[in-house]
This record gives structure tokens, sequence and C-alpha cells, in this order.
């Protein structure tokens, strides 16, 4: 049995809990796996960070390079994260001859095809299991399990951090400064959380699992992205009183003439399975033609769920290196699938407005969305203060445009002094 020898690069949370594992697991890797992988060298910025896993001085550096290009190194690990960097480290590994494997959705949604390319010229491995979802195995699933169906629709609780925070407002009533702030207090929330709570780490997952899916390049840029920092608990109440929860929901779907790719705060059914996947944890639904509704549930971030991923892609080319198999992890966008834009959209709607509390303002609004097209389903109103009142509208499925149009004329109408809330709904 010989050795395969992996260069990791990043220390941060995920690589201390690869660093671990490799620690705690290489016999079983021998035994059961049938590889044997050393954690050859190690490479971050924050030297304190060796001495703090207990790494050996001579194992470290703080030169990339001495683990990207080096000639005793046959995979390495990149967990530095970004599309900076990071690019680089990759690009000069799999252009020395190393397969990488990396958690880097940001890299992966942006720059997929030109890091797909290199691994292919060099005919090598680039595997990112870890990039969406952390410890749920999905990556390895659509690429190979599943490849005996047409995959009709991918629906994602991809963000631990949204997913907590929605979980609090909707159990305790928090509302979202308050969800945020215990957030970042319990380590779930970054200080800045924009890339969470605007929904842009979930359009880079969505975008490379819709990739993978329809077998079609999706790229970060092509993916609309709405986050959660206007969902109130009033808004919440409301979804529950119609047996709806709002998750922020990652969706890529296979509709007439593209896909349909998209990221928002969306009112799902209670009944179904996503709407009871709460707290930190994440999860992955997939209806296909032949399998039917599959659902991956797990842990979805964290140092060990994620580098429990990154082990398992680290052995399954280790695997590859020892058959003389490398090269067969590449790109599977052979098609080309356009994605739809937002607007072409037709769903529900949830539309809640602070209105005059006078006669003839509920046939005023309605007269507005009867004018786009836009068919109600329900009306709920409620006494807001002494002189206003709230409405809140549900509509039949509309064409997002004629939607847009309809709010865009609400807000020239004295009558109605804000539209507090839109939100989509889907019937999965």
């Amino acid at each position: 049995m010989g050795t395969v020898r992996v260069g990791l690069i990043g220390l941060g949370t995920v690589g201390s809990g690869v660093v671990e594992i490799f620690s705690r697991h290489r016999e079983q890797f021998r035994t059961r796996a049938g590889v044997d992988v050393e954690l050859t060298r190690v490479c971050d910025r924050d030297e304190a960070r060796f001495a703090a896993l207990g790494l050996p001085a001579e194992a470290c550096t703080a030169d990339w390079r001495a683990i990207a290009e080096a000639d005793d190194i046959d995979v390495v690990i990149e967990l530095i994260g970004g599309t900076g960097i990071a690019r680089e480290v990759v690009l000069a590994a799999l252009a020395a001859g190393k397969s990488v494997v990396t958690a880097n959705k940001a890299l992966l949604a942006s720059n997929g095809e030109e890091v797909m390319e290199a691994a292919a010229a060099s005919g090598v491995d680039i595997m990112f299991e870890a990039s969406v979802g952390g410890g749920i195995p999905i990556i390895g699933p659509l690429k190979h399990s599943l490849t005996g169906n047409e995959i009709a629709s991918v629906y994602g609780i991809v963000n631990g951090t949204t997913n907590y925070m929605l979980t609090r407002m909707a159990d305790d009533g928090l509302d979202y400064a308050t969800a945020l702030a215990e957030a970042q207090a319990k380590g779930f929330a970054e200080a800045d959380p924009t890339a969470d709570v605007d929904g842009l780490d979930a359009a880079a997952k969505i975008a490379i699992l819709a990739s993978i899916a329809f077998n079609s390049r999706v790229i970060f840029p092509q993916v609309p992205a709405e986050g959660i920092r206007d969902i109130t608990p009033a808004d919440i109440e409301y979804a529950a009183e119609m047996g709806y929860s709002i998750k922020l929901l990652a969706i890529a779907r296979r509709v007439s003439g593209g896909i349909d790719v998209r990221v928002h705060p969306t009112m799902i059914p209670t009944s179904h399975p996503l709407a009871s996947v709460n707290g930190v944890y994440n999860a992955i639904y997939v209806v296909g033609d032949a399998v039917g509704e599959t659902m991956f549930f797990g842990e979805g971030a964290g140092s060990l769920p994620a580098a429990s991923a990154v082990a398992g892609d680290v052995i399954e080319v280790a695997r590859h290196i020892g058959s003389g198999s490398l090269g067969a992890t590449g790109c599977t966008c052979t098609e080309h699938l356009r994605v739809r834009e937002i607007g072409e959209l037709e769903t529900s709607y949830y539309i809640r407005m602070l209105v005059a509390d006078r006669p003839g303002v509920l046939a005023t609004t309605a007269k507005v969305f009867g004018d786009h097209g836009v068919s109600l389903a329900s009306v709920i109103q409620k006494a807001a203060s002494s002189d206003a009142a709230e409405l809140v509208y549900v509509t039949h499925r509309a064409c997002e445009a004629e939607v847009r149009a309809a709010l865009a004329e609400f807000d020239a109408l004295e009558v109605v002094r804000e539209v507090a809330a839109v939100i989509r709904v889907q019937e999965l």
C-alpha cells in the first residue's frame, strides 16, 4: 500500500477539523478504506495555529507554494476561501499535477469552469463535497447515485445562520436584530453577516447544485438573491395562521425553456419535510423522475461536519491515485440551458401592507392587482392603529413582473402607507 501525501492550506475552523480527523482516523483509513493518507505539510499565515494544533514544526509553513508546487505532495486541500489567493492556490496546484480538494463555494460558483478545465488539462481530480451542505453528502449523490434520473428540482435550506435566526423568530418571537445578535454571540453568524443574511452564501451553493443537477453551468451572478433582513415576527405569525413556515430557500428547477434558479425567503407548507428543518441544520430536497422525492439532512457547517466531507474527498482521490483513475471527477456541464430571469417567475405571493383605515381602500388596492392581472386568493384585514389598517393578501399564481408592476403602483397611492412585506409562496 503506497502512501498518498497530502498538503493542507488553511487552518481555520474546517482546517483544524481536518487535522483532527486525520490524526484520529488514519489507521481506519488504512484498514477500512484501503488507503494510507499522510498529512505531510500544512500552511497558514497565522503561525500560532501550528502549536495550538500540536503540529510538528518541520511540517509547517507560511508559504502556500511550498505545498501547491512541492514534489512530495500528491493532494492539496485548499481551505482558505474566497476567490483571491485561493484561486491562485488551486490553479497552481492543478498546474503542478496535484489533485485538489476544496470547500470553496465562492470559487466554484464564480470560477468553476476555469478550475474544471485546469484539472482536466492536468489529468487530476478536483473534489468539492464540503462546498455545499458541510457534512451532508450531496455533491457525490448528484454526480453518481442520482445520475440515472432527470432531476426536476432541488430545494435547499443551505445556510445555518439564517435558518437558526428564522427558527428563533418563529419559536420565541424574536425580531431580526435580536435573532442576529444572538446568532453572533453563539458563533453562528460572522461580525459582518452580509453573505448569510442577504442570501449570497446560499446563492453560491445553489449555483453549484444547479450546475450538477442539470448538467448546465450556472454561475453566481445569474442567481437572484434576497435575504431575510425584512422578515418580521408578524410575517411569521401570519404564515403560521395560513399553514406555512418561512425559510430562506435556495431553489433550482427545470422549467420549460431552461432552468429557474433563485434564493429568497419562501413560505412553504408546514406539512413539507423542509418546514421542520430548524436551528443550524441544513437540508437539500431533490426530486428525480425515477427516484421520486429524496432529502439529505444534517449539520451544514462547523469544524468536524465540513471536515468529514473534506476527508471523504481526500480518501476518494487517494483511491483514484492507487487505481490509476485520476481525472474522472471533472465537469459534467455538457448542456447549455437558459437561466430564466426572475421576472418570468410564476408563483403565489404573500403581500402585507399598511393602508389608511377608511372606506374604499380595500376596493382600490384590489383594483390595482386586477389591472395587472394578479388574482387574489385571500385577504386578511386587521387594525394596526386608530387610523391605519393592515392588509395581508395571498395571490393565486401570478407573474413576478406583473406583481412588481402592481407594487410600484401602490407606492404612488396616497392611501397606501407602506408595502411592508412581499414573500413568495412555494407549493412543493
